[in-house]
């Protein structure tokens, strides 16, 4: 049953970290979930302090990454129509991988615009306000992927560290 859970904990990291960029799935509470799983085990000894930390830090992170955004947008003048064209644009990157890797990056911006476009006349201020959407967006995607990649490298170590207990097969 240890490896069964080793093993589910480990998928949940690797859906956590590409719930970082995929606005469908809420990547720190994925990857907690498999630290939850790996503490389930038998080999690892229970620690609360450390799941209740990590759950803390995850849901906080999930809560800015919709707040940061907001702020973004609203800090450089814009308004929910730039949101909404920047999850739209990183829809787009997902399915239409047009440019790339960069499409991560691009797509975005060009829906932040587009949505501001819509919204407003001034392309000045639909270009700061896509810019702020933008920046938001980024910044929220940057720190959910720190985290779950922080959450991926301690379950790695974790794992290591118990490996004898974890692989024993009597």
């Amino acid at each position: 049953m240890d490896i069964a859970l080793l093993i589910l904990g480990f998928l949940l990291m690797l859906v956590g970290i590409l719930g970082s960029f995929l606005p469908v799935l809420p990547g720190p509470p994925i990857s907690w979930v498999g630290l939850l799983l790996l503490y389930l085990t038998k080999a690892v000894p229970d620690n609360w302090w450390v799941l209740g930390v990590t759950f803390v830090i995850a849901i906080t992170i999930t809560v800015l990454d919709y707040v940061i955004p907001a702020m973004g947008t609203k800090r450089f003048g814009g308004s929910k129509a730039g949101m909404w064209g920047t999850i739209i644009g990183l829809l787009v990157a997902i399915f239409v991988p047009i440019f790339g890797p960069f499409g991560i990056i691009i797509w975005p911006f060009i829906g932040a615009l587009v949505g501001e476009l819509l919204n407003k006349a001034n392309k000045e201020t639909a270009m700061k306000a896509a810019f702020g959407s933008f920046l938001g967006f980024l910044t929220g995607t940057f720190m959910k992927l720190l985290v779950t990649v922080v959450y991926a490298i301690f379950y790695v170590y974790i794992s290591i560290k118990y490996a004898g207990d974890l692989f024993t097969f009597s």
